[in-house]
């Protein structure tokens, strides 16, 4: 065997799993993009007459926020003690979206490089990937609107120019400081929210207290107004309900019922995780 030989065996099996890998994420990417199936089913549980009052009414209350709590809530917040600052500074950037999707990119990728296996245990894994890649989206996307929405409204964040000024806005500024509406750190706290409490209805109330002490962390360090955090908290449900919506209706993880509501399919039981897993490391 020659040296070249060598190497060429070495790194054999490292291609093999980055070809299988990408074979199966563009695979998976055609079928997440696959036309809806929506014959027999309404696709929106919402009439366009209710969507548009549902909107109106959270511009409102936006608004409401905006002119009576913001400016005053900012004042109050930087009288409280500082180890109430010093203790929301410690859990804030755990708001960041990197938190949920590397973790969860990093497990998709490894769940795609996977030799085949029978149909049964390939069916499992199947399923996995496509609990795994709702989640990355359902936060992923959320998460990318917000980073592009808020440059482009250009809302100055508390204190910034000097003074308290709730209405200062520069659209297209494209800085850090006037990228306040909507609050990115809740937009990914309240996908999250939807995300894991949709897939496991028993993690809601850690999930609620998760969002609301990051979402709280915001307005407590004056980097958001309140109306910033509620803004992201909307951003973020929304679009987790969409991309569960889109995952619905193409039968992934969730289906639609007649009447447009969503239910999620069976998943893999742990039995047959683990199943799946004795024969990988059989392999």
């Amino acid at each position: 065997m020659t040296a070249a030989n060598g190497i060429e065996h070495q790194v054999g099996p490292v291609q093999t799993a980055l070809r299988r890998c990408g074979t199966n994420v563009a695979a998976a990417i055609t079928i997440v993009l696959r036309p809806a199936h929506v014959r027999g089913r309404r696709a929106w549980p919402l009439t366009g007459q209710q969507l548009a009052i549902a909107f109106g009414l959270a511009a409102l209350i936006f608004l409401a926020v905006m002119l009576l709590l913001d400016a005053a809530t900012v004042n109050g917040v930087g009288r409280l003690p500082q180890w109430i600052a010093w203790s929301f500074d410690q859990i804030t950037d755990f708001g960041k979206s990197g938190w949920f999707l590397w973790p969860l990119g990093v497990l998709f990728l490894g769940l795609a490089a996977l030799p085949s296996l029978p149909r049964l245990p390939q069916l499992v894994l199947a399923g996995i990937m496509v609990r795994v890649g709702f989640l990355f989206l359902a936060i992923g996307a959320p998460s990318l609107f917000d980073t592009i929405i808020k440059r482009m409204i250009g809302r100055a964040r508390p204190l910034v120019g000097g003074s308290l000024d709730p209405y200062l806005f520069s659209p297209f500024k494209w800085t850090a400081d006037y990228a306040s509406l909507p609050s990115g750190h809740a937009t990914t706290a309240f996908a999250a929210l939807v995300a894991f409490g949709t897939l496991w209805p028993r993690a809601r109330p850690v999930m609620w207290i998760y969002a609301l002490l990051i979402a709280t962390s915001r307005v407590v360090l004056t980097a958001h107004y309140p109306s910033d955090v509620l803004a992201g908290a909307a951003v973020g449900m929304t679009g987790a309900l969409l991309v569960r919506r889109w995952f619905a209706l193409r039968r992934l993880g969730f289906s639609v019922t007649p009447v447009g509501a969503i239910r999620q399919l069976p998943g893999p039981s742990l039995k047959r995780i683990k199943a799946v897993a004795r024969a990988l490391l059989s392999e």
